[in-house]
C-alpha cells in the first residue's frame, strides 16, 4: 500500500501533521491526546479483555473487536498524564476505527514515522506507537473470522 493509498481517515491525519510546521506537531498530537475516545460501558467493567502494550512505558491497553461484517472497533486507554502516548494511542483508535480488517491489515507498518514526528518526540514514543499498531494488527488476525 502506498501512501496515497492510506485508508481516508489515516491520509487525512497524517496530512494534517505534515500540514503543520515541525513545531506544531506537537501540538496536534497533544490534541489527538483529548480526543480519545472514552470506553463503551460494556467495557467499562471488563479491562480484563484488554491487551497491554507492553513496549510503551506508560500502560497502554487496547481491546479490538471485529463486527460480523468484518469492520474493526478499536477501544484503548492511556492516562491522561501521558498526553504524547494518549495522542498516539488516540490517532490508531480513530484511524482504524470503522476499517475493514484488510483495510487495517493492509497500514505500513512504519505508518507512525509517517507523520512528521521523528524530531519532536522521542525515538522511543515512536517505537510505542508501532508497537501498538503492530499490537492492533495481531489481534486483528487472531479475531477476525477466516
Amino acid at each position: 500500500m502506498t501512501a496515497q493509498a492510506l485508508p481516508a481517515q489515516l491520509a487525512a491525519i497524517r496530512d494534517d501533521f505534515l500540514a503543520l510546521e515541525e513545531r506544531d506537531r506537537l501540538m496536534l498530537l497533544l490534541e489527538f491526546s483529548n480526543e480519545l475516545p472514552e470506553l463503551p460501558e460494556r467495557y467499562r467493567d471488563h479491562t480484563d479483555l484488554f491487551e497491554r502494550v507492553e513496549e510503551c512505558q506508560t500502560p497502554v491497553y487496547i481491546f479490538i473487536e471485529v463486527e460480523e461484517d468484518r469492520s474493526v472497533h478499536i477501544f484503548a486507554t492511556a492516562p491522561r498524564e501521558s498526553p504524547t502516548t494518549r495522542g498516539f494511542v488516540s490517532i490508531i483508535a480513530q484511524g482504524l476505527d470503522g476499517l475493514s480488517v484488510e483495510e487495517a491489515l493492509d497500514v505500513p507498518d512504519d505508518f507512525p514515522d509517517s507523520i512528521g514526528l521523528r524530531r519532536a518526540v522521542s525515538p522511543l514514543r515512536l517505537r510505542g506507537m508501532s508497537a501498538m499498531l503492530a499490537r492492533t494488527k495481531r489481534q486483528l488476525r487472531e479475531r477476525a473470522p477466516q
